[in-house]
């Protein structure tokens, strides 16, 4: 998958605002962006299917290699050059960037390997719970508040998942991981300020290095390096570079031009899209425990969702 609003904290590392002009734009309307993001990143699973023989560690290594070049040439032409390059220079930055760097790999580790091993529905289900563990960490780091009422919603998302506690444990870890490691992302974006595509750039180059060690390893296996087998699995490993950095483009420009309620409306298309294909396309088994879970979790969302938009001031 991909990174959440990376909007700039007051809290942040201090830094001369001229090498990041874009933060403070402030454009039209980005929903067709984040839908073209949130289909993309639904529909992942489908494109990682086709690489089910290759080994997640493996397939992670080959992703960021080819999402870096991708990458480069996005900042080349949007001119954000130089705000990669300041980030490099700055250390505090860098220690920040290494942190989400580990934490967005370990996160695609885990959605590749459960997407591959047959648990789609753990994999939605981390995504939904994600946007509830963000809910936490800003009250607990940013000291943001809730409502009484958005904290019944993260107490039904918290039932939710100790339901399966005691029928599903076995794929439980993966849901908590998938979302505890993409909202510990997504702080650290937050209070780091650099741009999406800036950031994921300097985030591949701090894995470039782990990145061709891993897949020279794999190489060096009897099993071989994936990479050449055949064509088709060849361009597959590049597309996944183009899949890594595109969506999260797309998202980049829409989260500096959606209202963050209605960002967070579109997000949960993603989760959605996935759990509709384990139930469809892959015909995984759905276990009345994950259905209930399911249900807490939906209940919560449209509990958290209400409150939200009853709380809008209207025009």
């Amino acid at each position: 998958m991909s990174a959440r609003p990376d909007h700039t904290a007051a809290a942040a590392v201090p830094l001369d605002p001229a090498p990041f002009p874009h933060l403070s734009r402030k454009p039209a309307s980005g929903l067709p962006m984040a839908l073209g993001a949130y289909i993309a990143w639904g529909f992942l699973p489908l494109y990682l299917r086709l690489l089910q023989e290759v080994p997640a560690l493996e397939l992670v290594g080959w992703r960021v290699i080819f999402t870096l070049p991708f990458c480069l040439a996005i900042v080349a032409l949007r001119g954000q050059t130089g705000e990669v390059l300041a980030a490099l220079r700055n250390p505090a930055i860098l220690v920040r960037l290494l942190a989400s760097a580990a934490f967005i790999a370990f996160n695609w580790l885990v959605y590749i390997a459960a997407v591959n091993g047959g648990h789609i529905y753990a994999a939605s289900l981390g995504y939904y719970i994600n946007p509830l563990v963000n809910i936490l960490l800003g009250t607990v780091f940013l000291k943001e508040r809730l409502s009484r009422t958005q904290w019944f919603a993260v107490w039904l998302a918290a039932l939710g998942v100790a339901l399966l506690l005691g029928g599903a444990h076995d794929t439980l870890w993966i849901s908590l991981a998938l979302a505890l490691s993409f909202s510990f992302y997504g702080l650290i974006r937050k209070l780091t300020p650099v741009g999406a595509v800036p950031g994921l750039t300097v985030e591949s180059l701090l894995l470039l290095i782990p990145a061709i060690a891993t897949v020279a390893w794999f190489g060096s296996t009897p099993a071989g390096s994936s990479f050449g087998v055949d064509q088709t699995t060849s361009a597959l490993l590049v597309g996944a570079g183009v899949l890594t950095a595109v969506p999260l483009l797309l998202f980049a420009v829409a989260a500096r031009r959606l209202e963050y309620s209605l960002l967070g409306f579109v997000q949960f298309l993603s989760p959605t899209i996935a759990f509709v294909l384990g139930l469809t396309v892959f015909g995984e088994i759905l276990r009345p425990v994950q259905l209930g879970c399911f249900i807490l979790i939906w209940a919560a969302i449209a509990v958290f969702s209400w409150d939200l938009l009853s709380r809008r001031k209207p025009g």
